[in-house]
């Protein structure tokens, strides 16, 4: 992987912090991945989503190893550019369905029970790469300037108001919810509450470039740094999904929270 030459300072600063987040991240994505795949099961298929997302991120790796090399050929660039779309619009829908999932595990319980299978899981997968490859492929060998990029603002901002009520309503079930024990609420709601944030803070910036009328350097170097620091926050989706150390963190939290109101209420 090579950094020079390069006509800034900021492009400089993009190719060296790409090239950490490729070192740090692309050896955990697969570590991950391995070990999320021994919690599929019968009755566990959330990890699917979850491997697949981390799947599209380790695709984002290997394009950006491929943007370090410099390729040459217009052909491969292309091809580049088509996988890593593919992967950035597949990751944004599997985010969507991890939270349409935990949503669908507390909202109607019963009724997902009996329908969350590996089969149906692995069809929807399928549907996503499918779909993600098809517009990709359409908007880079038939681009148009004006639609592709009202195309692409739309694609990208559809799941936030999903998963904003994806959250909402995991909230307002649990908040009226006996049943349910207290770690899997936490852990839940920090799971929603994680890929809300990723979502917000790491894709909004480029939601914005695409809605800009003129080019801002600033915001779309901003844009190109969050969108390679993505695969690494997906990892942190990985920690949710294991029991054990982040449920007594979040306990922590929540036990902390409770002691604060608790002070704040004696001292009134």
């Amino acid at each position: 992987m090579s950094c020079g030459p390069y006509s800034n300072q900021a492009e400089f600063i993009i190719c060296v912090g790409t090239c950490i987040i490729i070192c740090i991240g692309l050896p955990l994505t697969l570590v991950a991945i391995y070990a999320l795949y021994s919690l599929v099961g019968k009755d566990n298929v959330a990890p699917i989503y979850v491997i697949n997302l981390l799947i599209s991120d380790l695709i984002q790796f290997c394009c950006m190893i491929d943007w370090m090399a410099k390729p040459k050929d217009q052909k491969i660039d292309k091809i580049g550019i088509i996988f890593y779309g593919s992967s950035l619009t597949a990751s944004v829908c599997f985010m969507v369905c991890i939270a349409l999932e935990r949503y669908l595990v507390i909202a109607c319980p019963l009724w997902y029970r009996f329908r969350r299978t590996i089969k149906i899981s692995v069809v929807v997968c399928v549907l996503v790469w499918v779909i993600s490859l098809a517009i990709c492929f359409t908007l880079v060998f038939w681009y148009i300037p004006e639609c592709s990029v009202i195309i692409l603002a739309s694609f990208f901002f559809l799941p936030l108001p999903l998963i904003i009520f994806f959250l909402v309503g995991t909230l307002k079930v649990l908040s009226a919810s006996i049943s349910v024990p207290a770690d899997v609420k936490r852990r839940t709601v920090a799971m929603l509450v994680l890929v809300l944030l990723i979502y917000t803070l790491l894709f909004l910036p480029m939601i914005i470039l695409l809605l800009k009328k003129h080019d801002d350097r600033a915001l779309r170097n901003l844009s190109h740094v969050f969108l390679r620091l993505s695969p690494l926050a997906d990892l942190v989706l990985y920690v949710f999904m294991r029991k054990g150390v982040i449920d007594k963190f979040l306990a922590c939290v929540c036990c902390c929270r409770m002691d604060s109101s608790d002070d704040t209420s004696s001292t009134v």
